[in-house]
């Protein structure tokens, strides 16, 4: 389970292990695992940036809803959250409670203004039955352990996931014509 992250034209590989897959998430979108655990996070919308609340709760959601971008494949650029949002609402947001809930919504409506077609065919071929991380009582250190296979059979996906074309970044994101340095990962 040692491969390697291709480009971000093909889906993280089904052999590689979740953590290196959430580890090259990561890089490639200038985020940190330490981000997890700080008390305020970095989030952005529609160019906007502002700082918002890392409560538990939160940050017990964004571990996991980084988890979906890598059993996915949706990208962190507007279009890419907005169906990543999608993906989770029909999913479930049970036991996300009102304010990242709020955030989850929030990410599908706009993800309806900005790229309709993209996000309603996220929501229509995302089935609720297989629910998602959030709904998910596995530990996050046994999540890691797996396979990115692994991963996405649990959350029913095949195993490329569900994304189709490149993983388009945030403007934020290392490389991009905007980018600068963030310390955590987007609000999910």
């Amino acid at each position: 389970m040692s491969a390697r992250p291709t480009s971000r034209d093909e889906p993280l590989p089904a052999t590689l292990l979740v953590r290196n897959g959430r580890d090259a998430y990561l890089a490639e979108n200038g985020f940190r695992a330490e981000g997890y655990d700080e008390e305020w996070t970095d989030a952005s919308f529609l160019g906007v940036r502002f700082r918002v609340p890392n409560t538990r709760r939160h940050a017990w959601a964004i571990m996991r809803h980084d988890l979906h971008h890598v059993a996915t494949g949706y990208g962190t650029d507007l279009a890419g959250e907005g169906e990543i949002s999608a993906w989770e609402l029909r999913r479930g947001l049970r036991g996300l409670g009102a304010y990242v809930g709020a955030i989850v919504v929030a990410g599908a409506l706009a993800g309806a203004l900005i790229a309709p077609r993209r996000t309603l065919r996220t929501w229509r071929a995302s089935s609720g039955d297989c629910g998602s991380l959030f709904q998910s009582g596995r530990p996050y250190d046994e999540l890691l352990a797996m396979s990115v296979g692994d991963l996405r059979r649990e959350l029913g996906m095949p195993d490329r996931g569900v994304a189709s074309g490149r993983r388009a970044l945030h403007a934020y994101a290392p490389g991009q014509a905007t980018a600068s340095p963030r310390a955590t990962t987007p609000a999910p």
